[in-house]
């Protein structure tokens, strides 16, 4: 049982990495730099991304009497932007590959200073040295995010760009396979203090959020659906996977790691009639442009 407890941290970690090996690896040339080249774009996507939402949440805490596992948990994922499923899912709902994979890349770059910079922020902020150590933070970006990122985009650009490519999709469904696997554990263990959270107005607080990140990205991605669509999915979304490893590293307290995937589920939740609402639109609109 111990040495389980050690492998599902650690297997979570790696599903996730791998996904954002595949996002690298499935970029092109041209959407490396596509979000870092325009610097209108660039701004709106770090305020949709990795302002407004920390705001949003720490306004949301304020006024909810959540209990203080459900306010670390609320704002260790508030701090955590761009899962990698995030690309995929733009794809669907209208998005072009240049300005979604950009999009990722951008803000995977920037979460290296965003997330320990808001991690010592967010330590004065409510005084709580345990809940946002900025070397923790830091070391779990890099591991979870930059390292894997820069493993794709080497392959997917100068190694092997072809047979990356071509790799990226089989990658996705084996790391998927390895999110679920490494996520039934995690959620078992954390069963009871996720369904002791329901009933105290932490639903109605998360939701809150999730509704006003993507309310945020929406209005500031452009005239596009297709790209409103985008810069709204990469706010509400956020990274279990840091959220958690902090968590983790947070004297182990089941309350918050239940507090993170609550929220999950509940932007999952949440995004549903968005997502149907933009199918509707992109389907009376038609193919929206290429380029940009």
């Amino acid at each position: 049982m111990e040495l389980l407890k050690q492998l599902v941290p650690l297997l979570l970690t790696f599903s996730l990495a791998l996904l954002v090996v595949a996002v690298g690896a499935a970029s092109t040339r041209g959407d490396l730099l596509y979000v870092f080249r325009r610097p209108a774009l660039l701004a709106k996507a770090l305020l949709a991304v990795s302002v407004i939402p920390v705001l949003v949440a720490i306004a949301v805490i304020a006024v909810f009497p959540v209990s203080h596992a459900t306010r670390a948990g609320i704002m260790l994922m508030a701090i955590s932007p761009v899962p990698p499923l995030v690309p995929g899912k733009m794809m669907k709902f209208g998005g072009r590959n240049d300005y979604a994979y950009g999009l990722y890349n951008a803000m995977a770059a920037l979460s290296v200073i965003t997330v320990p910079l808001w991690g010592i922020i967010l330590t004065h902020l409510y005084a709580a040295h345990a809940i946002f150590p900025p070397a923790v933070v830091a070391s779990n970006v890099f591991i979870g995010v930059v390292i894997p990122l820069v493993i794709g985009l080497l392959f997917g650009r100068w190694l092997a760009p072809e047979r990356a490519r071509r790799a990226a999709p089989v990658i996705v469904k084996i790391a998927m396979a390895l999110v679920i696997l490494a996520f039934v554990p995690i959620i078992l263990g954390v069963w009871p203090e996720l369904i002791g959270l329901v009933g105290d107005g932490t639903i109605v607080a998360m939701a809150l959020i999730a509704v006003l990140a993507l309310l945020g990205g929406h209005l500031l991605g452009g005239p596009l659906l297709g790209d409103r669509a985008t810069l709204a999915f990469a706010a509400a979304m956020r990274h279990p996977g840091i959220a958690l490893a902090l968590a983790g590293a947070n004297h182990g307290d089941k309350s918050i790691s239940a507090a993170v995937l609550l929220f999950i589920l509940v932007g999952m939740i949440v995004m549903m009639p968005y997502q149907a609402w933009i199918k509707r639109r992109l389907a009376a609109e038609g193919p929206a442009p290429s380029g940009a």
